[in-house]
């Protein structure tokens, strides 16, 4: 049992490049790239999304196709870019000290669950977990403002909300409305919401990798290191158990927090309110508004994130 063991720890050690061996600069400067490109390509989703979760009761686009099909005959493909120039200034910065903090302090958490003998997948959740929570507390201080601004560009003009000129527009009236505080409206509930969502992610990936590779390696030859169409697989496999995870998980947070920041500015609500005008309106389920754009955005956003983030790990090794 202790041989099938660490030759599964041996095994997944083949396809994970840590921290102590990345060109860090090089790891940076592509990687700015790289998620740049995988953020073009999902941006709609969450676009639709944000969408979904402030539409009025009174509104007519009460599911995801719709709410394309009205973007598309109102604003062509541009109305799915909506706010995209915001997000991505402010993503490089986020993103650097997101996978800053993830990776050292995994190696951190890995370091400190070594004395307790827990089974991998276990010791991968937790070490993951933490690592995810941790990293995404870093980034919100950078993240919220440019969240705050870009839901409003994403749905200005719909559902009764107020057009703007452009993210500088944005934070104008913000700052002169409520101050510097108005940036970080919903800052809270962005923690409550990112943190638990980042961890219950890495999480579930760090674990499912594990379980997967057990399942996998049981029976195998050890010796020969896994080709990279398997890794990937099983890289992708656990992306879109984690995202399925987390997004059944946080959605709720997550609908109050995008009221709270693009309506609630607006309406002075607070938190209490939202959740109380959300189930007046429609009951429990209003708290999963936007539940099937926000499944697919956290399952295919992850997977492909993370598909991306281990090519550049392996693009940027040392060895």
């Amino acid at each position: 049992m202790a041989a099938a063991s660490n030759a599964r720890a041996h095994s997944f050690g083949q396809t994970e490049i840590n921290w102590d061996k990345l060109d860090k600069t090089k790891f940076y400067v592509v990687g700015a790239g790289l998620f740049t490109g995988v953020t073009v390509a999902l941006y709609p989703v969450s676009v639709v999304k944000t969408r979904l979760q402030v539409a009025s009761k009174e509104t007519a686009e009460r599911n995801a196709f719709s709410v394309v099909r009205g973007i598309l005959r109102r604003d062509g493909i541009p109305g799915l870019y909506r706010g995209f120039g915001t997000v991505i200034t402010g993503a490089v910065p986020a993103r650097v000290i997101f996978l800053t903090a993830l990776e050292t302090t995994k190696i951190a958490a890995f370091k400190m669950l070594e004395p307790i003998k827990l089974s991998e997948p276990t010791q991968a959740a937790i070490a993951n977990g933490v690592a995810g929570m941790t990293a995404s507390l870093f980034s919100q201080a950078v993240f919220v403002p440019i969240d705050v601004i870009s839901q409003k560009l994403m749905v200005q003009g719909y559902s009764g909300q107020a057009k703007y000129s452009g993210g500088l527009d944005v934070a104008r009236k913000i700052v002169r409305a409520d101050g510097i505080r108005g940036l970080y409206r919903g800052f809270g509930l962005s923690v409550m919401t990112y943190s638990p969502s980042s961890a219950v992610w890495w999480a579930s990936y760090g674990s499912s990798q594990r379980f997967i590779w057990s399942v996998l390696d049981n029976g195998s030859d050890f010796e020969n290191a896994p080709g990279q169409k398997k890794i990937m697989l099983v890289q992708a496999t656990g992306g879109i158990i984690a995202g399925a995870t987390a997004s059944c998980i946080t959605t709720p947070l997550d609908t109050i927090k995008t009221r709270l920041q693009v309506i609630g500015h607006d309406k002075g609500q607070n938190a209490r309110q939202v959740i109380k005008s959300l189930i007046n309106d429609e009951g429990w389920k209003g708290l999963y508004r936007g539940l099937g754009p926000r499944f697919f955005s956290m399952s295919v956003w992850g997977t492909s994130m993370i598909l991306a983030y281990e090519y550049l790990k392996r693009l940027c090794s040392k060895e």
